[in-house]
């Protein structure tokens, strides 16, 4: 099974809740749980990153509340974000995991490993930064002026957003969108506008909160992403690392917001070292 083929699966609260989510893989190793960056959904992973992945172990993305096919509203605050975070994997009786957070999920992987510690054996944050560094709120304004750019000239708006402009980037970002469109079945259901907006609301707040006290976070920690990060500011990485004391810097050239989707197989292989070591 690999992850363009992989099913859809729900699992449902008696709250009401549901959560859709997707797992490829086996093993007796932690299950890796995916955090998902802003207006994505399960569609939005590169099967090519998923599927290395999980050659050693299961690997489990996931539908936050009110994203995909998972209901409820999405919260306004990034704390909110994290509790719904903890309701899923208590739902699938996950008491310790790996944690990967990209870019928003980033942020709610921080705050998820702060509110519960005991849960999270090894952090890894991709593409993302610190709590109170104002510059993440800008985030909406370069999404609106890119999607304008990619309207004028027929592209995808994730080409410009997560690539750098340069011959290389170029070529990795038509790669990657050519993986995405390789999905024919089992789709999930686009994000609505209004559950973006809300990202954006609890972004902003993210933003312009005080800083979280990251020097708490005791759990190994890798710290990835591109030296032209445009979303995410590359010095809050840098900022991260030195806060948190047990934390590996990786910063990839020539890269901008996603550089797991440019650099696929270093990145497996850094991040393979890091949950072995």
């Amino acid at each position: 099974m690999t992850y363009l083929t992989t099913p859809n699966k729900t699992v449902r609260g008696r709250d009401g809740s549901q959560f859709n989510y997707r797992e490829v893989g086996t093993g007796d190793k932690l299950p890796l749980i995916l955090l998902n960056h802003l207006s994505a959904t399960l569609d939005n992973w590169d099967p090519r990153l998923i599927d290395s992945l999980s050659q050693h172990r299961k690997v489990i993305v996931f539908d936050n509340r009110g994203v995909g096919l998972s209901n409820g509203n999405v919260p306004t605050t990034i704390e909110d974000m994290a509790a719904d975070v903890m309701h899923f994997l208590e739902l699938l009786g996950l008491k310790q995991i790996d944690l990967l957070g990209l870019s928003m999920g980033g942020f709610i992987a921080q705050t998820f490993t702060l509110k519960y510690p005991s849960v999270v054996r090894n952090l890894i944050l991709v593409g993302t930064g610190p709590q109170g560094d104002v510059d993440i709120a800008k985030v909406g304004r370069i999404t609106n002026i890119d999607l304008l750019r990619a309207t004028f000239t027929r592209q995808d708006v994730k080409e410009y957003l997560f690539f750098t402009r340069t011959a290389q980037g170029k070529a990795a970002g038509k790669a990657f969108m050519a993986r995405l469109k390789q999905r024919t079945m089992i789709n999930d259901k686009p994000i609505k506008l209004t559950a973006y907006r809300r990202q954006l609301k609890a972004i902003n707040h993210y933003a312009h909160s005080k800083a979280t006290m990251l020097s708490q976070i005791n759990q190994p920690t890798l710290i990835v992403n591109g030296d032209h990060d445009r979303m995410v500011p590359v010095v809050g990485s840098y900022q991260m690392h030195e806060q948190i004391k047990n934390s590996q810097l990786k910063i990839y050239p020539d890269a901008g917001h996603m550089s797991l989707f440019q650099y696929t197989d270093d990145f497996v292989t850094t991040l393979e070292r890091f949950l072995n070591q």
